[in-house]
Parts: structure tokens; C-alpha cells; sequence
């Protein structure tokens, strides 16, 4: 039996898109993590552009050995795609599940990175403080988690307008940093989702392509040692 050429060339595309696509990724994750506007404080708490650098690579690996297994009709390389392709996602169910069903676990979780890393305030470096400042303009907040008793010295990023609904009768602001985080992160969470589910629909299309090659190569690999014999 003959190994299906559309299917043998289709999967190669897809894996060589994939690999691209990979690229890009690492590409802009790297440019990010570089980048003179990031921030110490959201980097910790919102651990994205590190995760964007680990998917980056594992899909240009995933892809070569898409790419690498379809052309040379590689039952091993078509199998170990296969089944990581099968392992993210799994993995990518199950984070998409506790994501929706458990919001409060991801909550804790950037709390704990930040009272962890920028707790006490007044022991952090300047650069943080800096960092910090820059925040609260961006997102009308004060202090990390407590709120303005953070500061020991209210800075001028703090104060607002008394028209403001989160200014206090002593005209800075009163929600903290992290509570403005947190409603970032459920803002974004249904776009999140939504990406995961896209790309879980790839990898299902790639799960299917590659096995249907691995068994047609099987079948050919029988027919050619039966017809020695």
C-alpha cells in the first residue's frame, strides 16, 4: 500500500507552518524580554513573556520533527510527534480547565509571586520603586498589595483627582497595583481561552495527519518485507 501523498505533503506544510509560526514567537518573546519598556514588577507577576520563549522553542522542535518525519516517512520521528503533540494537549486541557473552573488559584498564585519578590516595598530597590511608579500611572493605583500604607513616603503617582471614584478623601488612589493586575488577567482570560482553543484544534489536526501517515507508512513497510519473501 502506498503512503497518501496529499496527506504526506499537508502534513509537512502544516508542520513547516508550524515551525514559522515557532519562530515568530521566540522572535517577539526574546524582543520583549529585551525590551527597554518592560517592567520588573508585571514581568514577575504576569510570568508571559518567559512562558512565550518555552512554547516559542518547543513548537520550532515540534515542527522539525513534523517536517523531518512527513518527508523521510519516519515512523519514530512521526511517533514521538505524535505523542508530544498529545502531552500539550492534555496539558493544555487541563490548564484551560483550572483557568475557568478555578480563577481563584491563579489569583494566588500572582500574589504570592509578588508579595514574595516586593515585599517589604521600602527594602526594594529604586528600580523597583521606579517600576512601581510607572505603574500606578498607567493603572490609577497605589502601593503593591496593602494599598497606600505601602509607601512609607506617598509618591506624586499616587495622587488623583477628587472626580475620581477610587480617590480617597486624601486624594490618592486606594485600590492596590495587584487588584488592578488581577483585573487585567480576567479581562484578557476570555481571549486567552480562546487562543488555547485554536491552537488545540491544530494540535488535534496534527495528532490525526501524522498518525494516518504512521499507519500508512506501516502498511507499505509490511507490503514491501512481504513481497521480498
Amino acid at each position: 500500500m502506498a503512503v497518501n501523498k496529499c496527506i504526506k505533503y499537508l502534513l509537512f506544510f502544516f508542520n513547516f507552518l508550524f515551525w514559522i509560526s515557532g519562530c515568530i514567537i521566540l522572535g517577539v518573546s526574546i524582543y520583549l524580554k529585551v525590551s527597554e519598556n518592560r517592567n520588573l514588577i508585571t514581568n514577575e507577576s504576569l510570568p508571559g513573556v518567559d512562558l512565550l520563549i518555552a512554547i516559542g522553542v518547543i513548537i520550532m522542535v515540534l515542527g522539525f520533527l513534523g517536517c523531518c518525519g512527513a518527508i523521510r516517512e519516519n515512523r519514530c520521528l512521526l511517533l514521538l510527534f505524535f505523542i508530544s503533540l498529545l502531552v500539550i494537549f492534555v496539558l493544555l486541557l487541563a490548564a484551560g480547565i483550572l483557568g475557568a473552573v478555578d480563577e481563584n488559584k491563579v489569583k494566588d498564585f500572582v500574589r504570592e509571586r509578588l508579595e514574595k519578590k516586593f515585599t517589604p516595598l521600602s527594602a526594594q530597590t529604586d528600580e523597583v520603586k521606579a517600576d512601581l511608579e510607572k505603574l500606578q500611572r498607567e493603572l490609577k493605583c497605589c502601593g503593591l498589595l496593602g494599598g497606600p500604607q505601602d509607601w512609607t513616603k506617598i509618591p506624586e503617582s499616587c495622587r488623583c483627582n477628587a472626580t475620581d471614584t477610587a480617590c480617597t478623601s486624601s486624594r490618592v488612589y486606594s485600590t492596590p497595583c495587584y487588584d488592578r493586575i488581577v483585573e487585567l488577567l480576567e479581562q484578557h482570560m476570555e481571549v486567552v481561552l480562546g487562543v488555547a482553543f485554536a491552537i488545540a484544534i491544530l494540535l488535534i489536526f496534527g495528532m490525526v495527519f501524522s498518525m494516518i501517515l504512521y499507519i500508512q507508512i506501516g502498511r507499505k513497510d509490511s507490503g514491501t518485507a512481504t513481497a521480498a519473501t
